[in-house]
């Protein structure tokens, strides 16, 4: 079976471990990088959630997974809110399947 990880600073994401996802919280973009990276070799791992603050900083590595089918990294808002960045990724997502930008 599958896990869910959630990769972000500690007030952003530890709600998320009430709902039973693995939480993993970093307190640099080095440390981060580490984690994102640790948790992509490791087979049992599908989605890996991102909040958007680290992923602007480390956009290489994002990209790095983009394209692979796991794991999904899917960015989300963190506790400052969010920076557009993880729905730009869906739209171009969903604009290169489909053809056309529907959103």
């Amino acid at each position: 079976m599958y896990k869910i990880a959630v990769l972000g600073d500690r007030e952003s994401v530890m709600g998320f471990k009430a709902l039973g996802l693995d939480v993993v919280t970093a307190e640099s973009v080095e440390e981060a990088r580490r984690d994102l990276h640790a948790m992509a070799k490791d087979p049992d791992y599908a989605i890996i959630y991102l909040t958007e603050q680290f992923a602007a900083q480390m956009p290489d590595e994002v990209a790095r997974y983009k394209d692979q089918l796991t794991p999904a990294v899917i960015l989300i808002p963190g506790k400052d809110g969010s920076l557009g960045i993880g729905m730009e990724n869906i739209k171009t997502s969903v604009e290169r399947a489909v053809g056309a930008d529907i959103l």
